[in-house]
């Protein structure tokens, strides 16, 4: 069989990106919308709308797990270690900086693409903050101290591998967590009716579906049993290591770091930096073809400060934590990983407080 070559799984994973771009820029899918719709108005279709993509996400790649074409157990996000204080504050920290930043590391990519300069200068700061918690000295505090904070689960931290631990049968455990938690939650979503608009229904089923098409780009098309340079198991043009879906901080590291090596020939695109040049494309194209593209800036000296600690808060956090409000909200929760689901409730509970925040002191003002 012929080897698949990195370009193939590169230009795949542009377009599963793009269409993910696409999506969030037509039906305004927004982490960060969806919780402040709910603190402020009550409304729960937007977090109905995320909920349905992290069910969709769930079953999909439950099934392609099960069918052999992928194996979650080969992501970052079901590794035994379990850290939870690291899960805990770099999900508060994203939580905070998301609203502090007008949105997500996702949603930073799609107001790119329709014009908003804001969200450009977050992309800098939050992919150079990112790179200091990667490789840099807030990298030494990630390692040294959130991280020595874990318990190990020697069967693994996701769902079916507690199941099996505490006793059930490991398929009866991995069926009872893809269904229960991934159908309970799409089931949660689509039973209230007045949710079934096109949008709603595009963003939660779109988004579900592009995460689980990047599961299959990274986990199944671009999987080498044997290396021919190395001989060892390996994932085309992943940074990892391991096999990737979307995720949407650690990639805005990489793509700085690649236009500032450039010259350097051993910098390469990899699969992250094409997934964050793939959102900012097909937010820039729906914009353009439906005429919504509009040049936005800052409007105060508070509105800039806010968007730069913001940012700066989610590249932290999203690195210490693995994942951002996709990358561990969607995608990880997808894997039914334990730290995954902790992360997202963190991201939850900071933002709406930070929300509610916002607005004490904006009455208290009045």
């Amino acid at each position: 069989m012929e080897t698949v070559t990195p370009g193939t799984v590169l230009w795949l994973a542009f377009a599963v990106a793009f269409v993910f771009g696409a999506i969030g820029q037509k039906t305004h899918f927004c982490t960060m919308g969806a919780v402040s719709d709910i603190v402020n108005m009550g409304d729960w279709s937007r977090m109905r709308m995320w909920l349905l993509a992290i069910g969709v996400a769930i079953l999909g790649a439950g099934f392609l797990h099960a069918g052999g074409q992928i194996d979650l157990g080969k992501t970052i996000y079901r590794t035994p270690t379990f850290a939870w204080l690291s899960y805990l504050v770099g999900g508060t920290c994203f939580g905070i900086g998301m609203v502090l930043a007008s949105g997500c590391g996702g949603k930073t990519l799609i107001r790119i693409g329709g014009g908003n300069l804001k969200s450009l200068v977050v992309f800098v700061v939050l992919g150079l903050v990112a790179y200091m918690t990667l490789r840099g000295v807030f990298g030494v505090f990630r390692v040294n101290v959130l991280e020595k904070a874990a318990i190990t689960f020697p069967g693994g931290q996701d769902i079916p591998a507690l199941l099996t631990a505490a006793g059930v049968d490991a398929k009866t455990a991995f069926w009872l967590a893809v269904l229960g938690v991934g159908g309970g939650l799409t089931a949660f979503c689509l039973f209230k009716r007045d949710f079934w608009t096109l949008d709603n229904l595009l963003g939660g089923l779109g988004v579900g579906l592009t995460v689980v098409a990047a599961w299959y780009v990274s986990g199944h098309i671009g999987y080498l049993a044997e290396h021919p340079e190395t001989l060892e198991e390996a994932f085309i043009a992943t940074n990892s290591g391991r096999m990737e879906s979307l995720s949407f901080v650690a990639p805005q590291a990489y793509t700085l770091e690649l236009l500032m090596l450039w010259s350097d020939t051993s910098r390469t695109v990899t699969f992250a930096i094409a997934t964050a040049l793939g959102v900012m494309a097909g937010s820039f194209v729906w914009s353009v073809l439906t005429r919504s593209f509009r040049w936005e800036g800052f409007v105060s000296l508070e509105d800039t400060a806010n968007h730069l600690i913001g940012a700066a808060l989610m590249g932290f956090g999203g690195v210490v934590a693995m994942g951002c409000t996709v990358g561990q909200g969607i995608t990880g929760f997808s894997t039914l990983a334990l730290g995954s689901i902790v992360t997202f409730g963190a991201i939850v509970v900071a933002a709406a407080a930070t929300l509610k925040f916002q607005y004490w002191r904006l009455m208290r003002e009045a």
